[in-house]
């Protein structure tokens, strides 16, 4: 059986820019990915648009031509699936990687399909998969999305949209304009201050107007068939009708599949264990990159500032070659 120099987990912006660094630096490689190139991109919402500015999106310095001051969805799925396209980087799809071990200098990777060998192995493998549940009941009824894509669906009905960041502020003013009926629940005293600039003011002004109503320092507690319950500021439960809610309380990374992979996670944010200098964890030649390095702080790292992983990872990898 072919042994690779670099397996990468995922396909995403980062997984790709690995994958093009492994290349630049004559070192074969290959590319595990359950979904679709960009896969995480691929689920956003459909008119979702960039914090970041072209430029800062872009990898292995191929230009990102973007004709909006922030690109969109279409535009970066255009821009990262063109890439693999034309670099045709080595890439399996729609292939689940179930098992990372390591014996002796060799890691065996089982997946979905096959089995691949590698000396090195970089996890970067996002945290979009796994909703971060509210564990309420009622969680489970069908008319609760973990995930929006467009506001079409949502005319006309009752909506509750919980939580205040850019996710749950884009749904909330999408589906108002579509003519929903709109509530939003918030754990927290004011909309998030991560909320994009150009954004922000929007929302506070149509809860101001009362246009979209907001209930601050709440919890939902509860979701029915026809309607929710929740508790206010005041610790009062309250139920009003409901059709749908759009439960926007984030994502997290797959860390059963870090601890089986041998990763040390630590603290309550269960943070993977890794060197900051050359991204490799405490199993020797295992790497991560992107925004999996930050366990439950989901915004610590992002495209724009965890691009620079890729030169790290192969650099130390190529420190350790012996010729």
């Amino acid at each position: 059986m072919e042994i690779v120099d670099i397996l990468i987990i995922g396909a995403g912006p980062i997984g790709l820019n690995c994958a093009l660094e492994a290349e630049k630096k004559k070192l074969t490689y290959v590319i595990i990915e359950k979904g679709t190139i960009v896969n995480s991109l691929y689920n956003y919402p459909l008119y979702m648009k960039f914090f970041s500015t072209a430029d800062k999106l872009e990898i292995a310095e191929i230009p990102f031509i973007s004709a909006a001051p922030k690109p969109g969805r279409q535009e970066a799925l255009e821009y990262y699936q063109g890439i693999a396209r034309q670099k045709n980087l080595n890439i399996r799809l729609y292939e689940k990687v179930i098992k990372v071990s390591k014996n002796e200098e060799i890691f065996h990777v089982k997946t979905s399909k096959f089995q691949y060998c590698a000396k090195n192995v970089i996890i970067a493998t996002g945290f979009y998969d796994i909703p971060n549940l509210m564990n309420i009941p009622g969680e489970q009824l069908s008319k609760v999305k973990h995930y929006y894509t467009e506001p079409y669906p949502y005319a006309r009905q009752k909506i509750v949209v919980v939580g205040s960041s850019n996710s749950s502020v884009d749904a909330a003013l999408e589906t108002y304009r579509k003519g929903a009926d709109v509530t939003m629940i918030i754990r927290g005293p004011v909309i998030s201050d991560n909320v994009k600039y150009w954004v922000k003011p929007d929302i506070e002004n149509r809860i101001a107007e009362g246009s979209v109503k907001a209930f601050f320092n709440a919890e939902l507690t509860e979701i029915k068939e026809s309607s929710v319950i929740f508790k206010d500021a005041a610790g009062t439960l309250n139920e009003i009708k409901n059709d749908f809610v759009l439960a926007m309380t984030g994502y997290l990374p797959d860390f059963d599949f870090l601890k089986n992979s041998g990763i040390e996670l630590k603290g309550e944010c269960l943070n993977p264990t890794y060197s900051p200098e050359t991204m490799e964890t405490n199993i020797p030649d295992l790497y991560l990159a992107g925004v999996v390095c930050g366990g439950k702080d989901t915004n610590l790292w992002f495209i724009e500032n965890s691009r620079i992983h890729a030169e790290m990872i192969v650099n130390n990898i190529l420190s350790k070659q012996s010729f």
